[in-house]
C-alpha cells in the first residue's frame, strides 16, 4: 500500500533571456510544482493520477520515487517512510519513469539482469526472473537483442521488466502509453490487469496518464490532479456522481477545472 499525504515541491525559477547575462537583478518567486497532493493506493488495486500535463503529476511520483525531496508532506510504502528510509522503501516498488532509461549497448536480458543484481538479487536468479518475464511479456525474442532500435513498444516492455525483476509489491508508471501504438498499449493493459491479480501478486499500481480512456478502462480508483493539487479523488463511478456527469471527460473537466475554493 502506498499513502501520500499534502506533498508539496517548489522549484527555483528558470533565468530566462537578460538575466542569464546578468542584465538582470529582480529576483523571480518559485514555481509551485505541487502544492498538496493526498491519496492511497491500496494493495491489488489500479490507481490513476489523473490530470492535465503539468498538474504536478510526475513531480509527485519523482518524489516517491526518492528521486527528489519534498518540501512538505509525507509518503510511506507498505508502512515505510519514503523520506526517511529511502533505501527501504524503493525495495519495495519498481518504478517505470517516462524516460525509459535503457542502456542501448546492452541486450534486453543484460539490461535486466544488471538493474536485479542493483536490486540485491544474485546474478542466476536475476537471469531467471528474466526468462519468467519475458515469457509472461512475450519478449522471449527480444531478449538476446541490443536495445538501441528497439520499437517504442519493445522498451516499455523490457523497462517494465527490469522494473518488475526483483518481484516489487508497489509498481510505479509514469504516463506508460506514451508514444506505444494501439497493440502496443493493449498488451500494456493486460500485463497490468494481470499484475493486480492475485496470480499477478496483487501488486499495488498507481500510474499517471492525462488520457481518459486509459482511466475508465483500467483504474479502480481515480486521483484527479490540477494546479499541484488532489482536487478529486474516487472510482469513475463516483466521480461521475460528483460532478453529475455521465461522461467521463466531461466530467473530469467539471472537476479539474472548477475555480479553487476561496479559504476564509
Amino acid at each position: 500500500m502506498i499513502v501520500v499525504e499534502h506533498l508539496a515541491k517548489r522549484f527555483a525559477a528558470p533565468r530566462h533571456g537578460l538575466a542569464v547575462i546578468g542584465l538582470h537583478t529582480g529576483s523571480r518567486p518559485p514555481v509551485r510544482a505541487v502544492k498538496d497532493v493526498s491519496f492511497t493506493a491500496p494493495d491489488g488495486c489500479i490507481t490513476g493520477l489523473l490530470g492535465p500535463n503539468g498538474a504536478g503529476k510526475t513531480t509527485s511520483l519523482r518524489m516517491l520515487a526518492a528521486l527528489i525531496s519534498p518540501d512538505a508532506g509525507q509518503m510511506s510504502v507498505d508502512g515505510i517512510d519514503v523520506v526517511k528510509r529511502p533505501r527501504e522503501a524503493l525495495a519495495r516498488m519498481g518504478v517505470l519513469s517516462d524516460a525509459r532509461g535503457l542502456s542501448p549497448r546492452l541486450t534486453a536480458r543484460e539490461n535486466i539482469v544488471y538493474y536485479g543484481v542493483l536490486q540485491g538479487l544474485a546474478r542466476d536468479e536475476a537471469n531467471t526472473r528474466a526468462e519468467t518475464l519475458a515469457d509472461r511479456f512475450d519478449m522471449r525474442p527480444l531478449l538476446e537483442r541490443r536495445t538501441d532500435g528497439f520499437s517504442q513498444g519493445e522498451r516499455m516492455k523490457t523497462a517494465l521488466a527490469r522494473a518488475l525483476v526483483h518481484d516489487p509489491a508497489n509498481i510505479i508508471l509514469d504516463e506508460p502509453t506514451n508514444g506505444l501504438d494501439v497493440l502496443a498499449t493493449r498488451a500494456l493493459r493486460e500485463v497490468l490487469r494481470w499484475l493486480r491479480s492475485p496470480e499477478g501478486g496483487s501488486k499495488c499500481i498507481v500510474f499517471s496518464t492525462h488520457i481518459m480512456q486509459e482511466v475508465e478502462r483500467l483504474c479502480d480508483g481515480v486521483v484527479i490532479v490540477s494546479r499541484g493539487r488532489t482536487v478529486a479523488s474516487g472510482t469513475v463511478p463516483q466521480l461521475l456522481a460528483k460532478a453529475q456527469e455521465h461522461d467521463f471527460e466531461e466530467a473530469f473537466v467539471k472537476l479539474a477545472f472548477a475555480p479553487p475554493k476561496v479559504r476564509l
